[in-house]
């Protein structure tokens, strides 16, 4: 079908944090706790919020990891942080349609406000930003995504949500909309898969192919 509201997600979806991400929670857990993971492993809680990620990895020492995770994160941001190529002008494509486009992130603002910084044209492409600081509840809960559709002053009816992560999933199918799972981000297409979205893109070109299909 053909969707009249799109929200994506930012991370891992519409720009490419994941390698950020696995870094700055390598450095978290070294600096802390003195340990390290594999990469699954760090990639797994990606979606949800990151205070919720560290208590999986030390519930006494979640605020700490949370801290130093988020000092390094954000003092090296910049040197990874881009846009995936072709979704900046999916959503050019999207808005020249008539069609609103959204972000419902588990980010905090001022994390939000760097990737605006970092990628000229991000900000003026999105017509409505949820951040963690939005809502009370969070992915894989479906408070975000309802809270976008509230921003846009749009139904649930024909409203898709984009995401990398299986939370990105589980909340659109909460939140009533439907679920598209992209394989650039932090989870691979049987990850994906196993959540039975409505489809599963392998590239920006097929999702927005994806997005614009009738029937």
């Amino acid at each position: 079908m053909s969707y009249s509201t799109v929200i994506f997600d930012l991370d891992g979806t519409l720009i490419d944090t994941v390698p950020l991400i696995v870094a700055s929670h390598r450095h978290a857990l070294a600096t802390v706790l003195g340990r390290d993971l594999p990469e699954e492993a760090l990639r797994e809680g990606i979606g949800r919020p990151l205070l919720e990620q560290m208590r999986v990895f030390d519930e006494q020492r979640a605020q700490e990891l949370f801290d130093t995770y988020r000092e390094f994160n954000h003092r090296v941001h910049d040197e990874y942080v881009t846009v995936f190529p072709g979704m900046l002008e999916l959503c050019d494509d999207l808005r020249a349609r008539g069609v609103p486009v959204a972000v419902a992130t588990s980010k905090m603002l001022d994390a939000v406000l760097l990737a605006y910084r970092v990628i000229p044209g991000l900000e003026a492409r999105i017509d409505a930003m949820v951040t963690i600081e939005s809502t009370a509840t969070h992915k894989p809960g479906p408070e975000p995504i309802e809270h976008a559709l509230t921003l846009l002053g749009r139904p649930k009816e024909g409203a898709v949500y984009i995401g990398d992560a299986v939370s990105d999933l589980q909340a659109a199918r909460a939140a009533g909309v439907a679920a598209v799972g992209v394989t650039w981000g932090a989870f691979d297409y049987d990850g994906l898969a196993a959540e039975q979205p409505d489809a599963i893109a392998t590239t920006p070109a097929e999702l927005a192919g994806i997005l614009s299909a009738d029937g």
